[in-house]
């Protein structure tokens, strides 16, 4: 099987570091991106039109296959607030925790079985002379009323997935959370395009 190398279009290092460890051994080798590429602008109205801006922006920067994803925390309650806007959803700059008070503030006082959400990630490779290839990733759970969990990142303390076995991301060590979460199926999805 030939290795496919992709440069990663993501800065975030949780990021980097999930996908370089979701990816290894499939035949996918990831690389980081160059220092100094500029940040892309998240303008998209879609979490796809976002993974395909990141994508393609690295992808002419570089002349390689890129890979990027975007992914969005939708909120049944909150009519699948935050969605595209789950990284700023406390405005622009805000921090992983500024963000989760943020939503457990829009939350208060709704019961636990309101208080559905899913992750959703779509992953998207942009290749210089093929077509796109992309994969959709989802985790349902329910949004707890406290942070719960050290591990993980963004609102991880604060998602109970169904087959968590009543523990959050951020509770689980990340080789398991990677065997349930949105990304994980995302990029096993991608490999297997790949």
């Amino acid at each position: 099987m030939a290795v496919r190398r992709l440069v990663l279009a993501s800065a975030n290092p949780h990021k980097a570091a999930e996908m370089t460890a979701l990816l290894r051994g499939t035949g996918v080798k990831v690389v980081p991106r160059p220092a100094g590429l500029a940040d892309v602008e998240e303008t998209g109205a879609t979490l796809e039109e976002n993974a395909r801006l990141k994508a393609v922006a690295v992808m002419e920067a570089t002349g390689e296959a890129a890979v990027a994803d975007d992914t969005g925390l939708e909120v049944e309650a909150l009519g699948g607030a935050p969605g595209v806007y789950s990284a700023r959803y406390a405005g622009e700059g805000a921090t992983y925790e500024d963000n989760v008070r943020k939503l457990l503030a829009e939350l208060e006082g709704v019961p636990l079985e309101g208080r559905r959400a899913q992750f959703r990630t779509v992953a998207l490779v942009a290749f210089p002379d093929e077509p796109e290839a992309i994969s959709v990733g989802v985790a349902r759970g329910v949004i707890t009323t406290e942070p719960r969990g050290t591990n993980g990142f963004g609102y991880d303390a604060v998602f109970l997935p169904d087959a968590g076995q009543g523990r959050t991301f951020a509770e689980m060590p990340p080789d398991e959370k990677n065997m349930l979460s949105h990304r994980a199926a995302a990029f096993m999805g991608l490999a297997q395009l790949l």
